[in-house]
């Protein structure tokens, strides 16, 4: 038998999940783009519920393309509140467009030389590197951490919405810029 992080045993799609996806280094720019929404999406809720609408946000929000999403109007802003294949939070849907903005407008300046890119930006309140915990159950895996709040207040100071410290360490364990994998979990490193 395959022993795995409690939180996700039992439903097939949230084992993949775990045992695929989450904690596993992300460096790309887009996908940490898309990581970071989709963990602000699920604000207030289980992450099952985004994880199943995530390939239906995926489709409605043009493959999470900061270019596209940017651009969203307020006929597009309406089709998305009243699509129940979402989560139909105004707050969350413009949250999706000012990150992509914002987004566009970071890598710009690291373009320019003025800032780092959003993977580097991202990954610096680790260090560059994963940092590996030793969680004996799920009780012992903390909401938030120094790392966290630090990203979460950064976050806020450049504009972005929905990054509040229990948001950014979720998407810091999911982008496997933090692993807590639990010590019977076969993930474990």
């Amino acid at each position: 038998m395959i022993h795995r992080c409690r939180w996700c045993e039992g439903d097939a799609q949230y084992e993949k999940y775990h045992d695929t996806e989450w904690g596993v280094p992300v460096r790309d720019d887009l996908e940490l783009f898309e990581m970071l929404n989709l963990e602000g999406a699920q604000a207030g809720l289980s992450w099952i519920t985004v994880l199943r609408k995530r390939d239906h946000y995926r489709n409605v929000f043009d493959g999470f393309d900061p270019k596209k999403i940017a651009k969203y109007d307020q006929q597009k802003r309406e089709a998305l509140l009243s699509d129940p294949g979402i989560i139909r939070n105004k707050l969350k849907v413009n949250a999706f467009i000012v990150n992509a903005q914002l987004y566009l407008d970071m890598q710009a300046k690291a373009k320019r030389g003025e800032s780092a890119g959003f993977s580097d930006f991202l990954w610096s309140f680790v260090g560059g590197e994963p940092i590996v915990n030793h969680p004996q159950t799920l009780s012992d895996v903390p909401v938030n951490t120094p790392e966290s709040d630090a990203m979460s207040k950064a976050l806020k100071k450049l504009g972005f919405k929905f990054v509040g410290s229990t948001i950014c360490y979720a998407f810091m364990q999911a982008a496997g810029m933090v692993d807590d994998h639990v010590a019977d979990c076969f993930k474990r490193a």
